[in-house]
């Protein structure tokens, strides 16, 4: 099923609110999956110029059978502003949070808030990138700040620890020991997971260092595009491989971090 011109943050807030007032036994469990600046053109659903080099079968699978947003809209790209637009489902000017320099306020609703009244289980593990305790949710484990790639530092509602390992793993073993060990059978759930990749610095898991090794990247179609032709923010923003991409920084790794 393909749906035109709607928006994620609707689509949570209606659940929300249909929820609040729907019977318990026909409440669905919800699990939001969040990767950080993941490209349509690296998603196989979308016809990306990346699928041949980098299949995602499994996404491709969730789109086959459920719903896939050919005409949606990011209502704020930022890292932050477009995490609390999820939150809210309000602008950024109405939330309070219109860049990354702002500081969130948890006491305004969510729609994870909506859900714990509706008799749901919530939980949030990853990147918030809002500053503050997460609420809303019944346990959480956010990253501080973008977070690391390498054995990330993890703040929980007793503190912060450090976990070994790479972040995507990190977080993802957290949300599954939550769904095997903190569940409640008898209440729905509502987990957001939240990768910090493939935000930059584009630091890989060690184990696929060597993975594009054998293969030939493709070109991309605008990898020479001066953009003249776009509205400002595209000619104006700081992805650009010439002129923001900082050699030290961005493309090479330390690899054994203390």
């Amino acid at each position: 099923m393909k749906t035109k011109s709607i928006s994620t943050f609707l689509i949570l807030a209606s659940v929300a609110l249909h929820l609040v007032t729907s019977s318990a036994e026909k409440r669905p469990n919800i699990l939001f999956v969040f990767s950080d600046d993941h490209a349509p053109h690296a998603i196989g659903a979308y016809e990306g110029w990346l699928k041949s080099v980098n299949p995602t079968p499994n996404i491709d699978k969730l789109a086959a059978q459920g719903m896939l947003f050919e005409n949606s809209f990011c209502t704020n790209s930022i890292c932050g502003p477009s995490r609390a637009v999820i939150q809210t489902g309000k602008h950024s000017h109405k939330n309070g949070f219109m860049n990354n320099g702002n500081t969130f306020d948890w006491n305004q609703q969510t729609f994870p808030k909506l859900l714990q009244k509706a008799g749901y289980q919530t939980a949030i593990y990853g990147k918030s990138h809002l500053r503050g305790n997460p609420k809303g949710f019944d346990d959480w484990a956010v990253l501080p700040g973008q977070g690391l790639y390498y054995n990330p530092d993890m703040i929980f509602p007793d503190g912060k620890r450090r976990i070994d390992g790479y972040c995507t793993d990190v977080v993802t073993d957290l949300a599954v020991d939550w769904l095997k060990s903190k569940r409640k059978g008898d209440k729905p759930f509502m987990l957001m997971v939240q990768h910090k990749a493939p935000h930059r610095n584009w630091m890989p898991a060690t184990r696929h260092l060597a993975l594009y090794d054998d293969i030939e990247i493709p070109e991309p179609p605008t990898l020479f595009d001066k953009w003249e032709e776009n509205a400002p923010p595209a000619r104006h923003q700081e992805l650009e491989d010439d002129r923001q991409m900082d050699l030290n920084y961005e493309l090479f790794a330390d690899l054994t971090p203390d």
